[in-house]
């Protein structure tokens, strides 16, 4: 048994070192930096407990979910944002960019074991529900979340329309878990929405970064100027988890002048390190007619202020800073979620996928996002949310660090007093506030600013 033992692992020792070798030299065969050889005695260990799993596990497990959940694990094991994805996950993230997929409607990662909600996005079964930032999902329908990976969970929650699913929250301030049961939907995410608040003033909302948001925008933004030239306009960005980095570049350039800088990565490689300016070798895909070109010159000088809060995150923060730093328009909210580094996707063999974070981005004044996120020029809270409860970057287990601001990163929400919850009547969770309502406080603080009054804060 020893010696059969040690056969299988020196065979796939051998086997596994090929692997590498054979990745190694495809993804360095155009680079001019040296690598560092092959961990040998590391990949001894692995062929180890591979041969030890498949001569001794209580059951008989496949190869391939072996193989399979090592790589996931080489990859969730790194950050919060890189990942493997499987045949299911990937077509999923696919579907996902062109606006519409099934489920509950929520962007998730990972905290210790559990289902943290980084947003719920709007108009889905998860917003209507009242599911909210930061909330913990402990169990989905009957069966606990520790233990799953995060693709499990997501699968668990994907399913036909009209089946329903039963989530278990934690949510801090309440003193004992809910349960929500939500009918899942297929998620049709209408990427840009408009409207004119009042004559005069126009209000633009990104809900998520697609494919085609930058046409939608230029769209909306035409709609909005048939009714006259606009005095002012509201770009919302709350809630945004971001999405397509073109799209980002793209709804930035529309409000800025041609060749501006809108954002800048950096990372290991040389094809990480790049800017991208606003023009239409970044912001184009495919050969596809410059949109922008359809927009009214007015929309690069009408005043704007732009909402942001907790749940606006990476490619919405994109578009934020740029913004900001060349001082287009004010920001105005509360801090947001801190997401600034780069994901890769790195198609595989068999329609598999790996989400690897290549670089991290800045603003065009080099500023890094990163775990500490946008800072408002002019902090406006929503009444009766407490900002402390939002999920942030910061808050994730092995998030990257802030390398422009070692003090970012250690940066978190402010405890409950005493650790005490502040509610104690298990009441079912309330709904959000509209975006774009009349009873949306901040975007009439946002109006009031651009017509120039003060801000009344609301006791």
């Amino acid at each position: 048994m020893k010696n059969k033992f040690q056969k299988l692992g020196l065979i796939l020792l051998g086997a596994m070192a090929g692997v590498f070798l054979s990745l190694n030299y495809s993804a360095v065969a155009q680079k001019e930096e040296a690598r560092s050889p092959l961990p040998v005695e590391e990949l001894r260990s692995f062929a180890e407990v591979f041969g030890a799993i498949k001569s001794n596990y209580v059951e008989d497990v496949e190869d391939k979910k072996l193989i399979s959940e090592a790589i996931n694990g080489m990859l969730t094991g790194l950050d919060p944002h890189s990942a493997y994805l499987d045949r299911d996950a990937f077509r999923e993230l696919q579907v996902g960019t062109q606006g519409q997929f099934g489920g509950l409607g929520i962007e998730v990662g990972m905290e210790d074991g559990f289902v943290k909600v980084v947003s719920p996005i709007e108009d889905t079964p998860a917003y209507r529900a009242g599911i909210k930032s930061g909330d913990l999902i402990i169990r989905l329908d009957d069966t606990p979340v520790k233990g799953m990976s995060l693709n499990d969970a997501v699968k668990r929650m994907r399913g036909k329309p009209r089946t329903s699913i039963k989530l278990t929250v934690l949510r801090k301030g309440e003193p004992k878990p809910m349960e929500i049961t939500l009918v899942r939907d297929v998620i049709k995410v209408q990427s840009v929405k408009s409207k004119l608040v009042e004559p005069g003033y126009g209000y633009l909302r990104v809900v998520q970064f697609q494919e085609r948001s930058g046409e939608n925008m230029v769209r909306h933004i035409n709609t909005l100027y048939k009714g006259g030239e606009l005095k002012g306009l509201v770009l919302d960005l709350r809630n945004d988890p971001g999405g397509l980095l073109n799209g980002a570049v793209g709804i930035s350039a529309a409000f800025l002048p041609p060749q501006s800088i809108v954002v800048t990565t950096d990372g290991r490689t040389e094809d990480a390190k790049r800017k991208y300016l606003a023009s239409t070798e970044d912001y184009l895909r495919g050969g596809r007619e410059d949109y922008l070109k359809k927009l009214p010159t007015a929309i690069k000088t009408v005043p704007m202020v732009v909402l942001v809060n907790g749940g606006s995150a990476s490619a919405s923060e994109i578009v934020a800073g740029a913004l900001q730093d060349h001082k287009r328009a004010l920001i105005m909210g509360t801090q947001t979620f801190g997401k600034g580094s780069v994901q890769t996707i790195m198609p595989l063999g068999n329609n598999t996928a790996i989400k690897l974070t290549t670089a991290r981005y800045y603003t065009p004044s080099g500023r890094s996002i990163q775990a500490k996120g946008i800072t408002p020029d002019i902090v406006v809270e929503e009444p009766g949310v407490d900002t402390r409860v939002f999920l942030r970057e910061a808050d994730l287990n092995k998030h990257l660090s802030n390398d422009k601001d070692t003090a970012a990163s250690s940066d978190k929400p402010a405890a409950e007093p005493n650790g005490k919850p502040k509610s104690e009547n298990g009441e079912a969770p309330s709904k959000p506030v509209e975006f774009g309502s009349d009873k949306d406080y901040q975007l009439t603080q946002a109006l009031n600013m651009l017509k120039g009054l003060q801000i009344i804060q609301k006791n």
